[in-house]
């Protein structure tokens, strides 16, 4: 996972601290203009995300922070999703892309190098992410504002803090959160 945020130091090691793997470089060098390290989400709690959020055949699943592609890759194979992943790193991207590749998933998993905070999130039925809460926080708004009335989103580890979880689990030691796009309501110009 990756961003543009300048987070400080610290917060990488509580990050690397939850548990994960964290493969980044040592001395906290996350790779050129990486800021936020890699760290891998259990094979249980991937598949527990994607449960979770009740993905769907067909359905659009968007990985903001892709890191191997693990999440798009067990959308597409194991539930029969599409999925894009996002990802700064452009290493994790390749690596994505032949994990895909060797799933035979290629055609339903896609990847790109792109900065979580610029991504097109507009087609998502269901947004899984693992996040720091700076961006988490930076990324709510366009949840809101970009994704249509009821699409599922399921955090890994942090909340989105102004929103009300629909439910709430512990996997592996992990909270999980899913959460809905709530309605529209228009203004009303008086």
């Amino acid at each position: 996972m990756g961003n543009k945020l300048g987070a400080a130091p610290w917060l990488a090691i509580a990050v690397c601290g939850l548990g994960g793997s964290c493969t980044s470089k040592p001395g906290l060098g996350f790779g050129a203009g990486l800021d936020v390290p890699y760290v891998q989400t259990a094979a249980p709690v991937v598949r527990a995300m994607l449960e979770l959020a009740q993905v769907k055949q067909g359905e659009m699943v968007i990985d903001l922070g892709c890191g191997d592609g693990r999440m798009a890759i067990a959308a597409a194979t194991d539930f029969g999703a599409r999925s894009i992943g996002y990802d700064l790193d452009p290493e994790r991207v390749a690596e994505s892309r032949e994990n895909a590749r060797q799933a035979g998933v290629s055609d339903r998993a896609h990847f790109q190098v792109k900065d979580v905070l610029a991504a097109d999130i507009s087609q998502a039925n269901v947004v899984v992410m693992f996040l720091i809460p700076l961006l988490i926080e930076t990324l709510t708004p366009r949840l809101l504002s970009e994704l249509g009335e009821g699409t599922r989103v399921v955090s890994h580890s942090f909340p989105i803090r102004t929103w009300t979880p629909e439910r709430q689990i512990v996997v592996g030691g992990r909270t999980l959160y899913l959460y809905r796009v709530p309605k529209r309501v228009p203004l009303r110009l008086r």
